[in-house]
């Protein structure tokens, strides 16, 4: 007789019953949602890191014709960033700047 396998279930959905124009009145939805929020970030952050890594290894790896050979690892890191982090000034994502559109290589 084998160990059961078992798998943690996590809801990655927001709460149904948050309002964001009252967030204060179900206390329970507005932590679930600042739960919610700090997952999501932290979710950007690691694949931030993650891209960063890669394009460390493709500077390593290509060299002197890394302009070339890396750069939509450097445009992937660069569209990750945007928008993510703690900052000091408290605003959503959304609230950041427009990301701007990716130009299509000829």
């Amino acid at each position: 007789m084998g160990r059961k396998k078992s798998y943690a279930e996590f809801d990655e959905l927001p709460p149904d019953d948050f309002d964001p124009a009252n967030p204060y009145k179900d206390p329970v939805a507005f932590l679930e949602m600042r739960e919610h929020i700090v997952r999501e970030k932290w979710i950007q952050i690691e694949k931030a890191k993650i891209l960063r890594e890669k394009l460390r290894w493709c500077y390593r790896i290509e060299g002197v014709n890394h302009l070339q050979k890396c750069r939509h690892l450097v445009q992937q890191y660069l569209d990750s960033t945007r928008g993510i982090g703690w900052g000091k000034d408290g605003r959503h994502p959304s609230l950041h700047g427009p990301k701007p559109e990716a130009v299509e290589s000829e």
